[in-house]
């Protein structure tokens, strides 16, 4: 298979699935795990339940984006306990390291949404137009885009590429 179309099936999947009545969250994940070999089983898509709507209907953190950061943590993440301090904060704040990764996901959301929040991202459907079509389009839409996003940045597996990408807006101010 050629390295674009693993991300289209990837958006693809996310977004049929988000079609079906998975979450948000739901979505992303399982699309990753569907078409990535991460080693890890299908069933793990439960761990993405509890993040729909920033958390459980909380508003925070968008649940496509909390997908995708699992997404990339299935593929790029710490598989065990480190033995070596040194070297595991090496491994997160190093270059290529794996904050940076994280932190353009995060930032690259922002900036094609303008929030990474469930409540502003999705403020005019809140209460009674909630599960109306035009507010179900537009996570549709997140969810889609969530998983593309990630996706590109897991496929073909790439950390020396995207791990020396520059801080975007971080609380360390690191560049």
């Amino acid at each position: 298979m050629e390295p674009l179309e693993i991300p289209a099936q990837i958006k693809q999947r996310a977004r049929d699935n988000f079609e079906t009545g998975l979450n948000c969250a739901e979505s992303v994940l399982e699309a990753f795990l569907h078409y990535i070999p991460t080693g890890l089983p299908g069933e793990c898509m439960c761990l993405m339940t509890g993040f729909g709507g920033g958390g459980g209907l909380f508003g925070d953190t968008c649940g496509s984006l909390v997908g995708a950061m699992a997404a990339l943590g299935a593929v790029y993440g710490r598989r065990q306990v480190p033995v070596d301090a040194e070297a595991a904060v090496a491994e997160l704040y190093g270059n290529p390291g794996l904050y940076r990764l994280f932190n353009r996901l995060m930032n690259e959301f922002r900036r094609r949404f303008g929030n990474t929040q469930c409540r502003a991202l999705t403020l005019k459907w809140q209460g009674k137009d909630w599960l109306s079509n035009g507010h179900l389009r537009f996570c549709r839409n997140l969810v889609t885009a969530a998983a593309g996003l990630a996706a590109e940045m897991a496929y073909p597996q790439d950390l020396e590429r995207w791990g020396r990408e520059p801080f975007g807006e971080n609380v360390e101010d690191l560049i």
